[in-house]
Protein backbone atom coordinates (compact mmCIF):
# COMPACT_ATOMS: atom_id res chain seq x y z
CA UNK A 1 0.00 0.00 0.00
CA UNK A 2 2.87 2.44 1.33
CA UNK A 3 4.34 1.65 -2.21
CA UNK A 4 1.39 2.22 -4.18
CA UNK A 5 0.85 5.89 -2.49
CA UNK A 6 4.82 6.63 -3.71
CA UNK A 7 4.17 5.58 -7.06
CA UNK A 8 1.17 7.56 -7.18
CA UNK A 9 2.76 10.57 -5.39
CA UNK A 10 5.58 10.24 -8.24
CA UNK A 11 3.80 10.10 -11.02
CA UNK A 12 1.91 13.13 -9.91
CA UNK A 13 5.43 14.92 -9.22
CA UNK A 14 6.36 14.00 -13.18
CA UNK A 15 3.03 14.63 -14.90
CA UNK A 16 1.98 18.14 -13.00
CA UNK A 17 -2.02 18.85 -13.91
CA UNK A 18 -1.08 22.19 -12.07
CA UNK A 19 1.39 25.11 -12.84
CA UNK A 20 2.75 26.86 -9.98
CA UNK A 21 2.94 30.83 -11.42
CA UNK A 22 6.61 31.64 -11.01
CA UNK A 23 7.76 34.03 -8.14
CA UNK A 24 7.10 38.13 -8.39
CA UNK A 25 10.29 39.51 -8.98
CA UNK A 26 11.34 41.38 -5.43
CA UNK A 27 11.58 44.92 -7.18
CA UNK A 28 9.97 45.60 -10.42
CA UNK A 29 10.66 49.49 -11.73
CA UNK A 30 8.27 48.89 -14.94
CA UNK A 31 5.24 47.95 -12.57
CA UNK A 32 5.08 51.37 -11.93
CA UNK A 33 4.34 52.12 -15.69
CA UNK A 34 1.47 49.79 -15.90
CA UNK A 35 -2.09 51.49 -15.71
CA UNK A 36 -2.74 47.61 -13.57
CA UNK A 37 -0.89 48.24 -10.75
CA UNK A 38 -2.86 51.46 -10.18
CA UNK A 39 -6.31 50.42 -10.90
CA UNK A 40 -5.48 47.33 -8.44
CA UNK A 41 -4.46 49.76 -5.65
CA UNK A 42 -7.55 51.60 -6.40
CA UNK A 43 -9.75 48.50 -5.71
CA UNK A 44 -7.73 47.91 -2.71
CA UNK A 45 -8.98 51.61 -1.68
CA UNK A 46 -12.36 51.32 -1.86
CA UNK A 47 -12.63 47.77 -0.96
CA UNK A 48 -10.84 48.68 2.44
CA UNK A 49 -13.00 51.98 2.97
CA UNK A 50 -16.91 49.90 2.12
CA UNK A 51 -14.86 47.34 4.47
CA UNK A 52 -14.41 49.82 7.20
CA UNK A 53 -17.46 52.04 6.76
CA UNK A 54 -19.87 48.58 7.12
CA UNK A 55 -18.05 46.87 9.89
CA UNK A 56 -17.18 49.84 12.16
CA UNK A 57 -20.46 51.04 11.57
CA UNK A 58 -21.88 47.50 13.11
CA UNK A 59 -19.32 48.11 16.42
CA UNK A 60 -20.83 51.37 17.16
CA UNK A 61 -24.29 50.52 16.20
CA UNK A 62 -24.28 47.89 18.08
CA UNK A 63 -22.84 49.03 21.19
CA UNK A 64 -25.76 52.19 21.33
CA UNK A 65 -28.38 48.93 21.04
CA UNK A 66 -26.79 47.58 23.87
CA UNK A 67 -26.19 50.62 26.11
CA UNK A 68 -27.51 49.98 29.35
CA UNK A 69 -28.65 53.72 29.40
CA UNK A 70 -30.83 53.47 26.09
CA UNK A 71 -32.29 49.65 26.27
CA UNK A 72 -32.82 47.35 29.60
CA UNK A 73 -32.83 44.74 27.57
CA UNK A 74 -29.12 43.14 27.64
CA UNK A 75 -29.77 41.22 24.02
CA UNK A 76 -30.19 44.23 22.47
CA UNK A 77 -28.66 44.14 19.27
CA UNK A 78 -26.39 42.22 16.88
CA UNK A 79 -24.74 40.80 19.61
CA UNK A 80 -21.17 39.66 18.81
CA UNK A 81 -22.18 37.00 16.67
CA UNK A 82 -23.41 39.65 14.57
CA UNK A 83 -20.42 42.07 14.26
CA UNK A 84 -18.58 38.40 13.62
CA UNK A 85 -20.49 38.54 10.67
CA UNK A 86 -20.14 41.61 9.28
CA UNK A 87 -16.82 41.42 9.17
CA UNK A 88 -16.55 37.89 7.72
CA UNK A 89 -19.18 38.79 5.43
CA UNK A 90 -17.46 41.79 4.14
CA UNK A 91 -14.39 40.56 3.43
CA UNK A 92 -16.15 37.59 1.42
CA UNK A 93 -18.31 40.05 -0.49
CA UNK A 94 -14.92 42.57 -0.92
CA UNK A 95 -12.58 39.29 -1.79
CA UNK A 96 -15.13 37.97 -4.54
CA UNK A 97 -15.37 41.55 -5.82
CA UNK A 98 -11.88 42.29 -6.36
CA UNK A 99 -10.18 39.13 -6.24
CA UNK A 100 -9.68 39.34 -10.30
CA UNK A 101 -8.27 42.96 -10.04
CA UNK A 102 -5.96 43.00 -6.77
CA UNK A 103 -6.17 39.60 -5.53
CA UNK A 104 -8.57 40.76 -2.92
CA UNK A 105 -6.09 41.75 0.15
CA UNK A 106 -7.91 44.11 1.70
CA UNK A 107 -5.12 43.90 4.39
CA UNK A 108 -1.49 44.72 4.63
CA UNK A 109 -1.14 41.76 7.08
CA UNK A 110 -2.31 39.39 3.82
CA UNK A 111 -0.08 41.30 1.10
CA UNK A 112 2.65 41.20 4.08
CA UNK A 113 2.43 37.44 3.57
CA UNK A 114 1.51 37.30 -0.04
CA UNK A 115 4.92 39.31 -0.59
CA UNK A 116 7.40 37.40 1.85
CA UNK A 117 5.88 34.25 -0.80
CA UNK A 118 6.85 35.86 -3.70
CA UNK A 119 3.16 36.70 -4.53
CA UNK A 120 3.93 40.26 -5.20
CA UNK A 121 6.11 42.25 -5.64
CA UNK A 122 7.59 44.99 -3.31
CA UNK A 123 6.53 47.52 -5.32
CA UNK A 124 3.09 46.29 -5.43
CA UNK A 125 2.74 45.48 -1.60
CA UNK A 126 4.45 48.56 -0.68
CA UNK A 127 1.60 51.05 -3.15
CA UNK A 128 -1.12 48.00 -1.56
CA UNK A 129 -0.41 48.91 1.92
CA UNK A 130 -0.62 52.73 1.57
CA UNK A 131 -4.03 52.15 -0.31
CA UNK A 132 -5.59 49.87 2.52
CA UNK A 133 -4.73 52.36 4.99
CA UNK A 134 -5.35 55.04 3.31
CA UNK A 135 -8.64 53.72 2.31
CA UNK A 136 -9.47 52.99 6.19
CA UNK A 137 -9.05 56.05 7.37
CA UNK A 138 -11.36 57.68 4.79
CA UNK A 139 -14.11 54.47 5.53
CA UNK A 140 -13.59 55.51 9.53
CA UNK A 141 -14.12 59.14 8.84
CA UNK A 142 -17.60 58.35 6.84
CA UNK A 143 -18.58 56.93 9.90
CA UNK A 144 -17.68 59.50 12.05
CA UNK A 145 -19.64 61.54 9.52
CA UNK A 146 -22.93 59.80 9.48
CA UNK A 147 -22.68 58.79 13.28
CA UNK A 148 -21.33 61.80 15.06
CA UNK A 149 -23.63 61.44 18.15
CA UNK A 150 -22.02 58.34 18.94
CA UNK A 151 -19.11 57.99 17.46
CA UNK A 152 -16.49 58.92 20.39
CA UNK A 153 -18.93 57.70 23.26
CA UNK A 154 -18.69 54.49 21.60
CA UNK A 155 -14.82 54.75 21.10
CA UNK A 156 -15.20 55.19 17.38
CA UNK A 157 -15.04 51.11 16.88
CA UNK A 158 -11.54 51.29 17.53
CA UNK A 159 -9.63 48.14 18.56
CA UNK A 160 -8.06 48.19 22.22
CA UNK A 161 -6.40 45.96 24.62
CA UNK A 162 -10.11 44.92 26.51
CA UNK A 163 -9.64 45.11 30.78
CA UNK A 164 -8.46 42.00 32.17
CA UNK A 165 -5.87 41.13 29.55
CA UNK A 166 -2.33 41.92 29.42
CA UNK A 167 -0.81 43.13 26.11
CA UNK A 168 0.99 40.22 26.06
CA UNK A 169 -1.85 38.25 25.43
CA UNK A 170 -3.33 40.55 23.33
CA UNK A 171 -0.54 40.24 20.99
CA UNK A 172 -0.59 36.25 21.03
CA UNK A 173 -4.24 36.50 19.96
CA UNK A 174 -3.73 38.66 17.24
CA UNK A 175 -0.81 36.68 15.96
CA UNK A 176 -2.52 32.99 16.31
CA UNK A 177 -5.91 34.95 14.81
CA UNK A 178 -3.81 36.35 11.60
CA UNK A 179 -2.34 33.15 11.10
CA UNK A 180 -5.44 31.51 10.91
CA UNK A 181 -6.31 34.26 8.10
CA UNK A 182 -3.32 33.80 6.38
CA UNK A 183 -2.95 30.30 6.26
CA UNK A 184 -7.11 30.05 4.55
CA UNK A 185 -5.84 32.67 1.82
CA UNK A 186 -2.78 30.78 0.82
CA UNK A 187 -4.82 27.39 1.28
CA UNK A 188 -7.46 28.44 -0.69
CA UNK A 189 -5.56 29.85 -3.44
CA UNK A 190 -3.48 27.57 -3.72
CA UNK A 191 -2.66 26.39 -7.43
CA UNK A 192 -2.58 22.79 -6.70
CA UNK A 193 -5.41 22.02 -4.50
CA UNK A 194 -7.31 23.80 -7.21
CA UNK A 195 -6.50 21.31 -9.03
CA UNK A 196 -6.38 18.71 -7.45
CA UNK A 197 -9.86 19.10 -6.49
CA UNK A 198 -11.07 20.72 -9.09
CA UNK A 199 -14.39 18.13 -8.82
CA UNK A 200 -15.31 20.02 -5.49
CA UNK A 201 -15.94 23.92 -6.99
CA UNK A 202 -14.49 25.95 -4.02
CA UNK A 203 -15.10 29.60 -3.92
CA UNK A 204 -12.12 30.88 -2.68
CA UNK A 205 -13.58 34.07 -0.60
CA UNK A 206 -15.99 31.94 1.27
CA UNK A 207 -13.77 29.85 3.27
CA UNK A 208 -11.52 33.66 3.54
CA UNK A 209 -14.20 35.12 4.88
CA UNK A 210 -15.51 32.32 7.33
CA UNK A 211 -12.03 32.41 8.43
CA UNK A 212 -12.70 36.41 9.28
CA UNK A 213 -15.71 35.13 10.98
CA UNK A 214 -14.30 32.74 13.33
CA UNK A 215 -11.50 34.96 14.64
CA UNK A 216 -13.40 37.45 15.38
CA UNK A 217 -15.99 35.35 17.60
CA UNK A 218 -12.86 34.07 19.72
CA UNK A 219 -11.28 37.58 20.06
CA UNK A 220 -13.32 39.99 20.10
CA UNK A 221 -13.72 39.96 23.89
CA UNK A 222 -9.63 40.76 24.26
CA UNK A 223 -8.60 42.84 21.60
CA UNK A 224 -12.21 43.67 19.38
CA UNK A 225 -10.21 41.53 16.65
CA UNK A 226 -7.51 43.52 14.74
CA UNK A 227 -5.72 40.94 12.52
CA UNK A 228 -5.86 43.54 9.92
CA UNK A 229 -3.41 46.62 10.19
CA UNK A 230 -5.45 48.91 8.13
CA UNK A 231 -8.77 48.22 9.80
CA UNK A 232 -6.74 48.89 13.61
CA UNK A 233 -4.74 52.13 12.11
CA UNK A 234 -7.65 53.58 10.31
CA UNK A 235 -10.06 53.82 13.26
CA UNK A 236 -7.15 54.89 15.38
CA UNK A 237 -6.36 57.75 13.54
CA UNK A 238 -10.52 59.12 13.05
CA UNK A 239 -11.06 58.43 16.91
CA UNK A 240 -7.30 59.63 18.06
CA UNK A 241 -7.55 58.79 21.76
CA UNK A 242 -4.54 57.98 23.64
CA UNK A 243 -5.63 54.33 24.37
CA UNK A 244 -5.94 53.77 20.86
CA UNK A 245 -2.49 54.71 19.89
CA UNK A 246 -1.02 53.24 23.00
CA UNK A 247 -2.23 49.64 21.94
CA UNK A 248 -1.64 50.29 18.66
CA UNK A 249 1.69 48.75 17.82
CA UNK A 250 -0.22 45.13 19.58
CA UNK A 251 -2.01 45.55 15.67
CA UNK A 252 0.86 45.80 13.63
CA UNK A 253 3.46 43.59 15.20
CA UNK A 254 0.55 40.97 16.23
CA UNK A 255 -0.46 40.51 12.51
CA UNK A 256 2.72 40.97 10.75
CA UNK A 257 4.26 37.67 12.76
CA UNK A 258 1.24 35.70 12.11
CA UNK A 259 1.18 36.33 8.16
CA UNK A 260 5.18 35.69 8.47
CA UNK A 261 4.21 32.35 10.00
CA UNK A 262 1.43 30.91 8.06
CA UNK A 263 3.64 32.10 4.83
CA UNK A 264 6.74 30.37 5.86
CA UNK A 265 4.61 27.56 6.82
CA UNK A 266 2.62 27.14 3.75
CA UNK A 267 5.71 27.73 1.42
CA UNK A 268 8.51 26.01 3.29
CA UNK A 269 6.97 23.44 4.85
CA UNK A 270 3.97 22.21 3.25
CA UNK A 271 4.65 23.53 -0.62
CA UNK A 272 8.41 22.02 -1.80
CA UNK A 273 7.61 24.72 -4.72
CA UNK A 274 9.08 27.10 -1.97
CA UNK A 275 12.28 25.68 -2.54
CA UNK A 276 12.41 27.45 -6.23
CA UNK A 277 11.34 30.74 -4.76
CA UNK A 278 14.37 30.40 -2.52
CA UNK A 279 16.75 29.86 -5.14
CA UNK A 280 14.74 32.97 -7.05
CA UNK A 281 15.87 35.09 -4.46
CA UNK A 282 19.72 33.75 -4.61
CA UNK A 283 20.25 34.02 -8.19
CA UNK A 284 18.40 37.70 -8.14
CA UNK A 285 21.06 38.67 -5.45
Amino acid sequence: MGKDVEAAEQGQFQAKDYQDPPPAPFIDPDELTKWSLYRAAIAEFIATLLFLYVTVLTVIGYSHQSDSNVSKDPCNGVGILGIAWAFGGMIFILVYCTAGISGGHINPAVTFGLFLARKVSLVRAVLYMVAQCAGAICGCGLVKAFQSAYYVRYNGGANMLSDGYNKGTGLGAEIIGTFVLVYTVFSATDPKRSARDSHVPVLAPLPIGFAVFMVHLATIPITGTGINPARSFGAAVIFNHEKAWDDQWIFWVGPFIGAAIAAIYHQYVLRAGAIKALGSFRSNA
